[in-house]
């Protein structure tokens, strides 16, 4: 597991070649396996492939989205928000269950942000994709994750960029490693 989150970086730029349903059917049979609170699931996820949406998706945000419309997939992930009080949490795992499984599979991944975001100074990123994908009102969406074949390549992340100085041992401020510790 520590290879492969080393090894997955966020993937922006992707090959035109579509993802075969058997490689899309394992990333929606691993996000229905996401964990979820008191096992309520209150998400669910809408799979696009068509071009078109693809490229209206990638209008979805002010900055961050654009790159969605080379990609050849997108997953959005949404919950109904009355089915738990926790929603964001669940839906926050089953998108990075997406993005794990995606690059067990070979595939990029680049997770966009949706909740609390802008389409326009008068539109939130959320309603404008509630309204192209006639998502109900009671339903919140989370995240859109793109995904494809890579076309960039990224090293994969080292030991040396952990962050070991904010792991802590019982309390605040005092090192879970010290110096000699760290790797």
């Amino acid at each position: 597991m520590l290879e492969l989150l080393k090894k997955r970086r966020s993937i922006r730029k992707f090959k035109k070649d579509k993802v075969p349903n058997d490689l899309i059917n394992q990333i929606i049979q691993a996000a229905l396996l996401s964990p979820s609170s008191r096992k309520i699931n209150p998400w669910e996820f809408i799979v696009v492939d068509d071009e078109n949406y693809l490229e209206k998706l990638s209008h979805s945000k002010i900055h961050g989205s654009h790159f969605l419309k080379n990609a050849p997939l997108g997953i959005v992930v949404v919950a109904d928000e009355n089915k738990s009080d926790v929603w964001i949490e669940d839906t926050s795992i089953s998108s990075i269950i997406i993005q794990l499984t995606a690059h067990s599979l070979g595939l990029g991944s680049c997770w966009i942000q949706i909740r609390n975001r802008m389409n326009s100074e008068n539109q939130t990123a959320e309603d404008y994709i509630k309204n192209l994908l006639a998502i109900p009102d009671n339903y919140k969406v989370e995240s859109i994750i793109a995904i494809g074949y890579p076309d960039e390549n990224k090293p994969p992340h080292t030991e040396k960029e952990l962050q070991f100085e904010k792991v802590h041992l019982n309390k605040f401020n005092k090192p879970f490693f010290s110096t000699s510790d760290e790797q």
